[in-house]
């Protein structure tokens, strides 16, 4: 492939899931103001990366739906580029694994992952807060994936404060719709009044709910569906905007086991919640293959 100057190297774009989510205002530009808990877990989806000579940032593998210009991870190789003023540019390839429209942060993660990770093999020494900075303006949530901490988030979710959540395993069903967030944060029946919560309430077990949980259940019955058939296996939830609905467990052989039994009507994942992102770990064992 013209350009190329490098080796491949590959680099996780982890999930996420909203353990709950309460909307308590609105900016006055328009911008809902929220609350959550954002829990990164151990799968997602697996970005390749190789630098070329030629500033040329090409997609070679992804989202075959979505052209380059709008993919999130294209764009944000883009600003990178801009910011550090690279010579260089990208192949990028990605393996997608989170389902589109699915509230699990498919496409901020890989724009994250893709900051990260460009970052590191530019050699370009950007800092932490710089790639935040970048990742917000592609979204609200692709900050949490730069920092690479599960969190308790706050305003339109990028403030961010890192929280220690105890070992779970995650049966993820996904009923195979996408569901608009604009959409439904424009919706005149959603509640935006929620009272404020704080961390320790919901590590008291007080906040589980979600906001969007009643206009997604309303609007599409698979959803409605798929949370029925996880209720008799514990707490139910949805995640984010949906339309991917979850349940928290104790036992990763029960996790397993549900995620078997699953109708064929939906698809199953099991994963596993992890406090510190794959994505951390995957920079840390390229600083040593540099050395």
């Amino acid at each position: 492939m013209g350009g190329d100057c490098q080796s491949w190297s590959e680099w996780p774009a982890p999930a996420k899931l909203n353990l709950f989510l309460n909307i308590v205002g609105r900016r006055a530009d328009g911008y809902h103001l929220l609350q959550t808990v954002f829990q990164i877990l151990d799968w997602g989806d697996t970005l390749r990366i190789r630098p070329r000579s030629d500033e040329q940032i090409v997609r070679v593998g992804g989202l075959d739906d979505v052209p380059p210009e709008q993919d999130l991870a294209i764009r944000a190789a883009n600003l990178l580029r801009d910011h550090v003023g690279s010579k260089l540019g990208a192949d990028i390839e990605i393996y997608k694994r989170t389902p589109s429209g699915g509230g699990l942060g498919g496409g901020s993660s890989d724009a994250a992952t893709t900051l990260v990770a460009l970052n590191k093999v530019w050699n370009s020494n950007a800092s932490e807060d710089d790639l935040a900075a970048l990742g917000l303006k592609l979204g609200a949530d692709v900050p949490l994936f730069v920092r690479g901490r599960s969190a308790f988030a706050e305003g339109i979710g990028e403030k961010l404060t890192p929280i220690d959540l105890p070992p779970r395993h995650y049966v993820i069903l996904d009923p195979g719709i996408h569901s608009s967030t604009v959409e439904l944060f424009q919706a005149p029946e959603l509640t935006r009044n929620s009272p404020p919560t704080t961390i320790a309430d919901f590590l008291d077990g007080a906040c589980t709910g979600n906001a969007f949980t009643p206009l997604v259940r309303a609007r599409f019955p698979e959803v409605a569906a798929a949370l029925e058939w996880l209720e008799p296996h514990g707490d139910a939830r949805l995640s984010g905007s949906g339309g991917c609905v979850f349940v928290a467990l104790e036992s990763a052989d029960e996790a397993d086991r549900i995620a078997k039994a699953c109708p064929p009507q939906f698809r199953a994942f099991r994963a596993t919640g992890v406090n510190r992102s794959p994505l951390l770990t995957a920079v840390d064992e390229f600083g040593k293959s540099r050395t």
